[in-house]
């Protein structure tokens, strides 16, 4: 198996090819936040890219949840952290879902083979289901604003050490080299690791610190959100 990372969805064409398996990881916070909203009880999320698409689906009486720039849309029921989205007010429902960055990345491999959202919270059961069946398996590094961040290369590091002891792995480019490198200086502690980093100041800036601890922890949740192409939902493979 092939593994590669594309470090800002800017640049997904370059790295694009036919019948991937995608990995879309936004670490702060969106790919934490949607596994807790499906590990909670939510029958499907619905991923929008365009604040005014999921103005709409509001108007329509879904439960909405929406983030710009680190900060609850006012509109919305819910922002961007995984302790939003409680099992009392999401099991059984399906919710919109908007963000900066990670529903963009998400909108850029959806005509992927397959895609599933991965981060720290389910690192170990996305790396068995992409070792199922998986030829070249790409992360798209949700980044900010196109930018790259530290933090999803960092689990770009993380997955490749994960998937390379249960499955033969080779390396697809540098940028991958680049996240085990980054990776083995942060492993012994991601936190402290990231506190200097432009996402971590935002998130403390925004009074939202708290929620890095909860995406950095390693295997909380046992399910994978994939996207279905069909209905242009994630649902949740367990």
């Amino acid at each position: 198996m092939i593994v590669d990372l594309c470090p800002s969805p800017a640049l997904y064409p370059f790295y694009k090819r036919g019948n991937d398996t995608v990995v879309v990881v936004d670490v702060f916070r969106a790919s934490a936040t949607m596994c807790a909203i499906l590990h909670n009880g939510a029958t499907a999320i619905i991923p929008v890219a365009d604040i005014e698409e999921a103005k709409r689906y509001k108007s329509e009486e879904f439960l909405v949840g929406a983030e710009r720039d680190t900060r609850k849309c006012d509109f919305a029921d819910f922002g961007n952290s995984p302790f939003d989205y409680i099992r009392e007010k999401v099991a059984g429902k399906e919710i919109v879902f908007t963000t900066t960055n990670g529903t963009r990345a998400i909108e850029m491999g959806s005509e992927s083979k397959k895609l599933y959202v991965g981060t720290f919270s389910n690192i170990g059961a996305l790396a068995e289901k992409c070792a199922e069946k998986s030829e070249r398996v790409v992360i798209i590094c949700a980044g900010w604003n196109n930018r790259v961040n530290i933090e999803d290369m960092l689990f770009g590091g993380a997955f490749a050490e994960k998937i390379s002891g249960i499955s033969k792995m080779l390396i697809g480019s540098d940028s991958l080299r680049i996240a085990l490198e980054l990776w083995k200086q942060a492993k012994q502690d991601p936190l402290a690791y990231l506190k200097e980093s432009d996402h971590y100041r935002r998130l403390k800036a925004n009074g939202a610190e708290g929620d890095a601890d909860y995406c950095l922890r390693p295997d909380t949740v046992k399910i994978v959100p994939y996207y279905d192409s069909y209905t242009k939902r994630l649902k949740a493979l367990s």
